[in-house]
């Protein structure tokens, strides 16, 4: 092998090497980001679900107000409706 052949050879050698190392780093840095975007979105639902399981009480409360008033309001129609008659 001829002296210009062997140095083509080593320089590709070297380059290859070079390209290696930054694929890996970019391999590398999208695992972490992947990893980090799962640990975002599981940070955001649980702590949705976390809050829901805290208001749920109130909300319920708030549900059975609603039908409370809703059924006083009812009988009040209906006690409308037998004055009318």
């Amino acid at each position: 092998m001829d002296p210009e052949s062997k140095k083509l050879l080593e320089d590709t050698f070297v380059l290859a090497q070079k390209n290696n190392k930054m694929l890996n780093f970019v391999v590398r840095s999208m695992r972490i980001s992947r990893i980090m975007s799962i640990i975002y979105w599981a940070l955001i639902i649980g702590s949705a679900l976390g809050a829901y399981y805290f208001v749920q009480p109130y909300i319920d409360e708030l549900i059975g107000i609603y039908g409370g008033a809703k059924s006083n309001l009812d009988s009040v129609g209906s006690v409308l409706d037998n004055f009318k008659k």
